[in-house]
């Protein structure tokens, strides 16, 4: 979970914050912009990037529970734990939701609380900027629009989950709840509209040529985020014309090695467009800024650092995506995307047209890490899998300093490809070549005549495990019988998740 800071911003006391930032503001109007030595001079430009520091900081600290809970109705991936502690996880990738379940309210309340957060830093930098001149009024424009993306990409985020959701503009949250919740359409084209606004005060660069703030978002992040919010709406030419000019920028390529682009050689490549930094410092003790990645690691293994520590086996790669990886012979993806253990390879192959296992398919990583048998699941996720010998010396816990990719070209390319196959106009290439791009990087047979089938069929591959991408490609297309697997039904009912128990309790929401 979050620290504590983060687990209590529920947004029932957001008034609160807006009630000290009232007063700061009245402060501000009294002495003429000049606040006291205690508060924050707005004269002083030179600060302004500090809440945007701040923004961004509020977007990385994910909670642990945020990427899983997003991403563990796809047919890519089974909840670890059947029937232990963490049943409320298991039962909703069982399509059965409890909305009393802590998990969705904690989620729940850690994007809202970061939405808030993101709107107060704004907010904030455009108090920076009645006192800038010259070049800092531009700089603060591109601060603001940057937080405008980051805001977007969480609104994006909650709506794919909760469909109506309240739209958060402004430090005055309750005429925001006033307003009620918006439909998933509205949200989507808020969020659309937003990157609309911020794209003309963007640094015009892929996110790793930016010296000022490492790694930050881009016009090409927004246009990504654009693209993103469009798909939802099905408004595939519009996906079409957003992913063309990313294309046609020629800024972006794929990273040669796709197994290393999970791991720290690939962090900052260019490839990546929004990515969540991390770091320890390459030092093996003091300050360490990292996310939790333990509930993907297995609770049993022998790293080949002997010292590293292991996970919790709440995330799984399901039998369903490695059989369709096998069919395929794709196997660098697989190899990169899943790591083995023994009974996990012996549950493969009771399966009578799986009994014979590529070669390529062991316990052991390319890396020299062997995952044993452990209790709560069968599989472990590569892509949230940092080696042991890339671990800093000195730093142990699992995945320590590894960046969490949020979004990559290849989802651009694919997201193109898609578009053009629904109809859509491209002016970059023709759907064939940019699936074929993604194939020819992880060496896979070229494709001609490319179909939607064959986009959704890449994209499972390229994409499994990575952020909820699948399910939310299939219940866009309705196709509910690709989530009625293992013995699960998906109905359309099923689509979104119910509000939190505790946010029907203090909200004016509606159960949906």
């Amino acid at each position: 979970m979050k620290n504590l800071k983060h687990v209590s911003k529920q947004l029932a006391f957001l008034l609160t914050i807006c009630t000290i930032l009232s007063s700061c503001t009245d402060k501000l109007e009294e002495n003429d912009g000049q606040l006291s030595a205690d508060d924050l001079d707005f004269t002083i430009t030179a600060n302004m990037v500090l809440p945007l520091i701040g923004a961004y900081s509020e977007v990385y600290s994910r909670g642990w529970e945020d990427p899983l809970l997003i991403g563990v109705r796809g047919d890519d991936v089974n909840a670890g734990g059947v029937g232990d502690a963490q049943g409320g996880f298991t039962n909703a990738d069982l399509y059965s939701y409890d909305n009393g379940y802590w998990m969705f309210n904690q989620v729940w309340s850690n994007f809202y609380g970061d939405i808030v957060d993101i709107v107060n830093s704004r907010e904030t930098i455009e108090r920076y900027k009645e006192f800038a001149t010259g070049d800092d009024i531009a700089l603060a424009d591109q601060y603001m629009a940057e937080t405008k993306v980051l805001s977007g990409y969480q609104h994006l985020q909650m709506s794919r989950m909760w469909g109506d959701i309240f739209i958060i503009t402004t430090s005055n949250v309750s005429e925001d709840i006033d307003n009620g919740v918006a439909t998933k359409a509205e949200v989507m084209q808020y969020v659309s509209d937003l990157m609309d606004e911020a794209i003309p005060f963007l640094p015009d660069m892929r996110p790793n040529e930016r010296t000022d703030v490492t790694g930050g978002v881009t016009k090409y992040t927004a246009l990504a985020v654009k693209a993103m919010a469009n798909l939802e709406l099905e408004d595939y030419q519009a996906v079409a014309d957003v992913t063309a000019e990313i294309i046609n920028s020629n800024k972006f390529m794929l990273y040669p090695d796709y197994y290393e682009l999970f791991k720290k050689p690939g962090q900052l490549s260019d490839e990546n467009l929004f990515e969540l930094q991390f770091s320890d410092y390459n030092s093996d003790s003091g300050d360490v800024n990292n996310h939790l990645y333990a509930p993907f690691g297995p609770s049993s293994w022998t790293p080949a650092v002997s010292t590293a520590s292991g996970g919790w086996g709440f995330y799984e790669p399901s039998l369903k995506y490695i059989k369709f990886m096998i069919d395929r012979n794709d196997e660098t993806r697989l190899v990169t995307s899943v790591c083995f253990t023994p009974r996990g390879m012996d549950e493969i192959m009771l399966d009578p047209g799986y009994t014979t296992l590529p070669g390529y398919i062991s316990n052991e990583t390319p890396d020299g890490d062997i995952f044993n048998d452990y209790a709560r699941a069968m599989f472990a996720s590569g892509k949230h899998y940092l080696p042991s010998n890339q671990l800093t010396p000195g730093r142990n816990s699992y995945g320590s300093s590894k960046n969490f990719i949020v979004i990559r070209y290849s989802e651009i390319l694919l997201m193109y490809a898609e578009a053009l196959t629904h109809g859509a106009s491209g002016s970059a290439m023709t759907a064939d070549q940019a699936v074929n791009l993604v194939r020819d990087r992880v060496g896979m047979p070229l494709l001609s005549g490319v179909t939607t089938d064959d986009v959704m069929d890449e994209k499972f591959a390229e994409l499994g495990m990575e952020w909820g991408i699948r399910y939310f490609d299939m219940i866009r297309l309705n196709r509910y019988d690709e989530l009625s697997y293992d013995g699960r039904t998906f109905t359309a009912a099923d689509e979104l998740l119910p509000y939190p128990q505790d946010q029907l309790d203090l909200l004016p929401l509606e159960n949906n």
